[in-house]
């Protein structure tokens, strides 16, 4: 089993990435949204920086995929198509930058991102073209600190759907954001293959996560989980800027 395992993660680490997989989808199936932010914060802290991103986008696909076909004739497609066309355009223009980026600064701007997700204002969009706005930011920010699925969310909420609309939505959505975020970490010269069973293990628990959670959503104290919610995400997030300023400075952290 060991040798399916990337080398430069401890098999310990692997397989509590893949057991907390399963508890960040519980996460996103009982709450809709943040399972993918706390995964992303805990991959930060034990996998090497430079795979953190790629890594997370193509667990993230699978997290996604299955309510997106279990929803598929709820997806509003004059909503996805061109959110997918901002998408290209956004990874794009990531693509072109993202690699000259140090290690130092992609921990503190992902910590600082997840600070603004979780206390930042609200983003209000509407209208065709704050689709394809939200499609080109989103996508060019997750090129950088991955998890931007309360951005979309947030303009798929102003679209005032139908509560299996607005899921189904934002899942298709998520899942064609990754699919081409990690197209272009491919292309940019990312092996995936030595990460490839990590992906799998953590893509599968992550599906059993879903199941259940989606079975608690609606017995869910929905004010409360998200307050220790808020919590859980700013110690990380705090966490992550240390390590980026401790980095960068070349202090120990602590």
């Amino acid at each position: 089993m060991t040798e399916f395992l990337p080398a430069d993660i401890s098999v310990s680490a692997s397989l509590f990435l893949i057991g907390f997989s399963a508890f960040t989808a519980f996460i996103t199936g009982a709450a809709g949204i943040g399972g993918g932010t706390v995964l992303l914060a805990v991959m930060a802290i034990i996998m090497p920086a430079a795979s953190i991103i790629p890594v997370h986008g193509a667990v993230q696909i699978g997290s996604n995929l299955g309510r997106t076909l279990l929803l598929a004739p709820h997806i509003q497609r004059h909503v996805l198509l061109p959110f997918i066309a901002g998408s290209v355009l956004g990874a794009g223009i990531g693509g072109l930058t993202v690699v000259q980026l140090p290690p130092a600064l992609l921990k503190a701007g992902l910590g600082c991102f997840i600070l603004w997700s979780v206390w930042g204002p609200k983003v209000k969009a509407a209208g065709r073209m704050a689709v394809v706005g939200t499609g080109v930011v989103s996508t060019f920010l997750t090129m950088f600190f991955g998890a931007t699925g309360t951005f979309v969310a947030a303009m798929v909420k102003t679209l005032k759907l139908g509560r299996l609309e607005h899921v189904a939505t934002h899942s298709a959505c998520m899942v064609a954001q990754h699919i081409v975020k990690v197209i272009v970490f491919g292309l940019l010269g990312f092996a995936f293959g030595p990460y490839l069973g990590l992906i799998v293990g953590m893509t599968v628990s992550g599906f059993l996560g879903i199941f259940v959670g989606t079975r608690f959503l609606i017995k869910m104290n929905d004010a409360i989980f998200h307050k220790v919610l808020a919590v859980v995400l700013t110690l990380l997030a705090a966490r992550l800027i240390l390590e980026g300023i401790s980095a960068y400075w070349h202090f120990p952290a602590t």
